[in-house]
């Protein structure tokens, strides 16, 4: 149960000045409902007020305070001209300062800036026809009342609905309810950082005294983002300890008939297949449950370690379900695996959402029945009326698309059961500790004997008919070509290509030979166009990003993708890795049109490297954590303060943390522990607390 002392903090933010009905509404959905949500959307960066020049020394673009006398009011020529300004003209001892008011009222300007008056007004300094003015000026107040004004000013991401007024009133509020709470970073640590505690942090970053004080790399930052980090490590830590590693059932199969599925393969395995193999042979036959990530680069071979796996399992008595996230590969891994296993005793079947009727009871009958040793599938085989006789191993191909919720559920079919995901997106080593800190990982780096590099070609949109006339020679060798588009359709953002307008203009060219698949379109209708591609029916398919994972076309030896540099490092790899998919020749051409310095960047490295591990690496760089795989796509958690690249150092020490941890106090019993447990309330983790206090009742019992 969440402690008391941490109630106000979780308060609705309706408690908070300012917040009313509507307004909570638009709150809960940019920001969060709980006040402690309120306090974690951190500002972006500072405006510092204190530089009090003379006018003489005001430089366009300078952000000043400064105290000035009221001389005179000068309405436009015309009233309610609403294109003229209204100027109010003010001066001091070192020169004049114009403040100049849009769509203004005199009366109320006149109420706020009395002519000979003395002000103190901060805002944005301007300059024109050798006039210095100020537009708008963010304060005008009493000259005592500058000490209020004279701050460094925190400035917060807005977004429609929430003003900077209502938020700084909510957010003041909001740090009224911080109070002291018991400390949970070692003190020795601590104290080699130079950290303030966890309620003064919070304080500060609201009301930085220097602007540098909100820096991701300040004391201030790097002491709050290591509590998130922390928070993050220690969850999983503790689901590794006790959820995934609870008892497991040791399947040992007698290895034939991965014998004969060994012998029956066209290709030989590589030293890295070999070794994969070995780690998951070992989960699968230690009494503790198998949870193992494998990622593979694209065509490194992931799927026959996947059947080793499964048969594995089969060869012990078990059944094994192979979950794939579309139709289309689950079709493309029921072909594969009823391709290679012909000939050797294993029952294969598919289900999925096409499949219905008899032939659906019967699937479903037989499964629970125990005539089926693998099965293939998509969402279908969430459902509650497919069960198993003895269901052992879990396959979850490209995991991402899965939510845990899904993947649970699918586990609770079975005794505990082993899982094995499968991912083609190269994950950098840093975000694997945070993706998957409660998993084994398996990294399948090498490919393939005999697959060729892909030519990877950076060429300006404007040789763009060159292009297409050299697409002519590939269909004649009786090779595909995918053309990936930005877009769907004209948009708001005028000049992206988009599927619709290229798929027209290669069918004038290309007549009967082009197809086109988007997000938006029929799922059936996707995917006989992606099954007309891949048996010759059509030569060139023009997509969006949907063909970025798993689908496999060994005739498809070019790719074309345009504006290159709106995608990042990781997503053009994945669509590269739609080609060299056989021992051919493949080439990829990176069309882009406006390069800006980062895009130059980006699309070097691209061409220099097929290594998409090595990608993902210069990826984080360059973009830094937070939107390396897409936090949507990826399930990569949306932390508050924490980046993952300018914090990777204490993402590491978190981690080594979390493991001394539940080494050295594994039901977080001592002082620091309890601590501990209010950290895990802090950022929502209150079912690893569960766990935890599940094992205490246990040893009491």
């Amino acid at each position: 149960m969440r402690p008391n002392i941490l109630f106000p903090l979780f308060a609705d933010v309706s408690n908070l000045a300012g917040i009313g009905s509507k307004t909570r509404s638009v709150f809960k959905r940019i920001i969060g409902d709980k006040v402690i949500d309120i306090l974690y959307h951190y500002p972006k960066s500072a405006v510092d007020r204190r530089y009090m020049p003379s006018v003489r020394d005001m430089k366009e673009g300078d952000v000043v305070t400064v105290v000035i006398k009221v001389d005179a009011h000068i309405p436009p020529a015309r009233a309610y001209d609403k294109n003229s300004p209204y100027k109010v003209r003010c001066y001091n001892e070192t020169g004049f300062v114009t403040l100049v008011f849009f769509n203004a009222y005199s009366n109320y300007l006149k109420k706020l800036l009395p002519v000979g008056q003395a002000r103190v007004i901060s805002g944005k300094i301007d300059k024109f026809a050798g006039e210095i003015q100020m537009a708008h000026p963010e304060y005008i107040a009493p000259v005592s009342d500058i000490d209020k004004i004279r701050i460094v000013e925190p400035v917060y991401p807005l977004s429609s609905g929430i003003g900077r007024k209502t938020l700084m009133k909510a957010m003041n509020d909001a740090l009224k309810r911080v109070s002291p709470l018991p400390e949970w970073i070692s003190t020795d640590y601590l104290q080699h950082n130079k950290w303030d505690s966890w309620a003064n942090c919070i304080i500060n970053m609201h009301k930085p005294i220097e602007p540098e004080d909100i820096l991701p790399d300040s004391k201030i930052m790097c002491r709050l983002a290591y509590d998130e980090l922390l928070a993050n490590q220690l969850a999983l830590a503790i689901v590794r300890k006790y959820v995934n590693k609870t008892g497991g059932v040791s399947m040992r199969g007698d290895g034939s008939l991965r014998k004969q599925l060994s012998d029956s393969l066209p290709f030989e395995l590589t030293a890295g297949q070999f070794q994969v193999i070995k780690e998951i042979n070992d989960d699968q036959e230690s009494d503790s449950r198998m949870m193992r990530l494998l990622q593979g680069d694209v065509g490194s071979g992931k799927t026959v370690l996947a059947l080793m796996a499964a048969l594995n399992a089969v060869e012990a008595g078990k059944q094994v379900a192979v979950m794939a996230p579309t139709e289309i590969l689950a079709l493309q891994h029921m072909n594969w695996i009823t391709q290679v296993t012909e000939g050797i005793n294993c029952n294969v079947r598919l289900l999925i959402g096409k499949t219905k009727g008899k032939k659906r009871e019967e699937i479903i009958n037989d499964l629970k029945g125990g005539k089926i040793d693998i099965i293939i599938g998509t969402h279908a085989l969430f459902q509650d009326a497919v069960g198993f006789k003895d269901l052992g191993l879990i396959i979850i191909d490209e995991q991402h698309r899965f939510g845990v919720a899904q993947r649970m559920s699918l586990a609770a079919k079975g005794q505990n059961v082993d899982v094995l995901l499968m991912t083609a997106t190269p994950i950098p080593r840093t975000l694997t500790m945070t993706l998957y800190g409660d998993m084994e990982c398996s990294r399948l780096t090498d490919k393939p004997k005999g697959r060729k590099m892909i030519d990877t070609r950076i060429v300006p949109a404007a040789k763009i008919d060159n292009i297409v006339e050299r697409l002519w020679s590939v269909i004649d060798r009786g090779e595909k070509i995918y053309w990936i588009c930005p877009l769907i359709e004209e948009s708001e953002m005028t000049g992206l290509a988009n599927v619709e307008e290229r798929f027209k203009a290669l069918s004038k060219i290309f007549k009967g030979m082009v197809g086109m698949v988007h997000g938006r379109m029929d799922a059936q209708e996707r995917e006989k166009t992606m099954t007309d591609f891949k048996e010759g029916d059509i030569d060139i398919l023009v997509a969006t990003t949907v063909v970025e994972v798993g689908v496999d076309v060994p005739d498809a030896t070019v790719i074309i993708i345009e504006h290159a540099e709106r995608f990042g490092l990781s997503q053009l790899h994945q669509l590269r890795g739609r080609v060299g998919r056989n021992d051919k020749q493949s080439g990829c051409v990176l069309l882009y049109h406006d390069l800006g310095e980062i895009s130059v960047k980006r699309l070097k490295i691209m061409r220099e490297s097929n290594d998409g591990f090595y990608l993902s690496e210069e990826d984080l760089k360059i973009r830094g954590g937070g939107d390396v795989l897409g936090t949507k796509q990826s399930g990569l958690p949306e932390f508050k303060v924490a980046d993952l690249y300018t914090h990777m150092d204490l993402l590491r020490d978190a981690n080594k943390d979390a493991a001394y941890i539940m080494e050295t106090d594994p039901k977080l019993q001592t002082e620091r522990g309890k601590s501990l447990e209010m950290l895990l309330y802090l950022f929502g983790f209150e079912k690893q607390v569960s766990y935890i206090e599940k094992t205490k009742e246990t040893t009491f019992a």
